[in-house]
């Protein structure tokens, strides 16, 4: 059986609260101080209010829960494998915050390519570092109607892939925070 890290949301009305998240190789949760980074500094000019919010790769959920517990009005999340996909589920039950969220059990890239309704407020990415369909993933929402006017797409990447992502992205670190770069892109549609 997997060990199971306690990952704490920070701030807003489930701030205190812990979900968990499993030890394995198919997930790296986003440290409190950087998802404590991303947040604040998103607060100065994101209202999180009534925001529908997409939490892709999303893993055990944190960065979609700190946003919901900030004031967003709905998350989904996308999430591929079987054992981070049933610990968010659990975390969402755990939370009672079912009527809030949609789980999809699906790829990043594939899940975008399939969207036809929907127009996110705030996309969260957080892919594996050394995993590359990220840029598939930025390109789509950049040239696609996937963001609200105004929305943001926010990803957390490694200092050790950014030139790769620099020659996709095209933009530099929004945030450098240790070993992590975020890059943040907004909609001016």
């Amino acid at each position: 059986m997997n060990y199971i890290m306690k990952l704490r949301i920070i701030s807003g009305i489930y701030g205190g609260r812990f979900i968990s998240a499993p030890k394995s190789n198919l997930t790296r949760p986003t440290t409190e101080k950087v998802k404590g980074a991303i947040f604040n500094s998103l607060s100065n000019f994101f209202d999180f209010e009534e925001a529908l919010v997409l939490d892709i790769y999303a893993g055990s959920g944190a960065l979609g829960f700190e946003a919901l517990s900030r004031g967003a009005k709905e998350i989904h999340f996308v999430e591929k494998n079987f054992v981070p996909l049933e610990n968010l589920r659990n975390n969402i039950k755990n939370l009672e915050v079912e009527d809030q969220c949609k789980v999809f059990k699906d790829t990043a890239v594939r899940y975008l390519n399939n969207l036809n309704l929907n127009r996110y407020d705030l996309i969260l990415a957080d892919p594996p570092f050394f995993e590359f369909d990220i840029h598939q993933v930025y390109n789509k929402v950049v040239n696609g109607n996937i963001l609200s006017e105004n929305g943001f797409l926010l990803i957390e990447r490694s200092v050790q892939t950014f030139k790769q992502d620099f020659e996709v992205f095209k933009i530099e670190p929004y945030k450098i925070i240790g070993d992590s770069y975020i890059y943040l892109h907004k909609n001016t549609i």
